[in-house]
């Protein structure tokens, strides 16, 4: 079970580490020229390669069996990480209630960004199905 959290923080450092680097640039730089839309809509293949990358990395680096529940664990683990980082830094960076840190998002690229969440959680699990050899 350690294994498991282990692998679930790991992750969510990765892909919430480039979020932070990529969202820093994308409001301070790309808001004031582009818009939210634009600049969250630029913003999301970056955020879809780091998850993919992140994804089998983790796997590879915490040897998980390919296509197994625990991968599945690490992601929805992972993902609950995430939403506590957003929801703590949405309330306390942002001054935001818990109801707007979800419902405030463009409407495009806010159902990107959820779509990009659910891809997040089983992005560990998709990548061991993916893999060509068992994990050693």
């Amino acid at each position: 079970m350690m294994r498991i959290v282990k692998a679930s923080a790991a992750y969510f450092a990765v892909v919430f580490g480039t979020g932070f680097v990529l969202g820093t640039i994308r409001t301070l730089w790309i808001v004031p020229r582009l818009g939210i839309r634009t600049a969250e809509l630029l913003e999301t293949p970056f955020m879809l390669v780091a998850i993919w990358l992140a994804g089998g990395w983790i796997g590879h680096r915490f040897r998980l069996e390919k296509r197994s529940v625990p991968r599945l664990v690490v992601g929805m683990f992972a993902l609950a990480f995430l939403l506590a980082a957003e929801i703590t830094m949405g309330i306390t960076l942002q001054g935001l209630s818990l109801v707007e840190v979800f419902t405030t998002h463009d409407p495009v690229s806010g159902s990107l960004y959820y779509a990009l969440l659910g891809l997040f959680a089983v992005m560990p699990w998709l990548c061991g199905t993916w893999q060509k050899h068992e994990a050693a």
